[in-house]
């Protein structure tokens, strides 16, 4: 039986090192990296070379999403803001996603929020983020 499947907005883009910590596809020409599970300082190889490819060519477009992440701690942090200054250096534009109380919290206390300002959706990321005028 042979199932034909209909083209759909999202595409995953398979790398190297995805890990049960990481996977990441594009939508609408952004490349979203979903944070799963504990993020510490065991995962953080896997997450940096995912938000390094993610952020690895001029004017890319990234979402990162930290919904699906159980714990968080300031190795992740310090991962997300590199990744925004790559993606910023190279003309590029970078959103977060995260509704979890105590990843919010955490993003106020060290005054991350202001910077990264996350968003609850990836739409609502996507509308935040800078667009070119036609």
């Amino acid at each position: 039986m042979t199932h034909e499947t209909q083209p759909t907005r999202e595409e995953h883009v398979p790398t190297a090192q995805e890990s049960a910590h990481t996977h990441t596809h594009t939508l609408d020409g952004y490349t979203v990296v979903e944070l799963h599970g504990e993020l510490d300082l065991c995962s953080a190889p896997a997450v940096r070379e995912q938000l390094d490819a993610a952020t690895s060519t001029a004017g890319a477009r990234v979402i990162v999403d930290l919904r699906p992440a159980h714990f968080l701690d300031c190795t992740t942090l310090a991962l997300i803001c590199r990744a925004r200054r790559r993606a910023l250096h190279t003309g590029g534009t970078i959103g977060l996603i995260c509704t979890h109380p105590w990843h919010l919290q955490l993003l106020q206390a060290t005054g991350l929020n202001t910077i990264l300002r996350p968003a609850a959706t990836v739409e609502e990321a996507i509308a935040r983020e800078p667009h070119d005028e036609d």
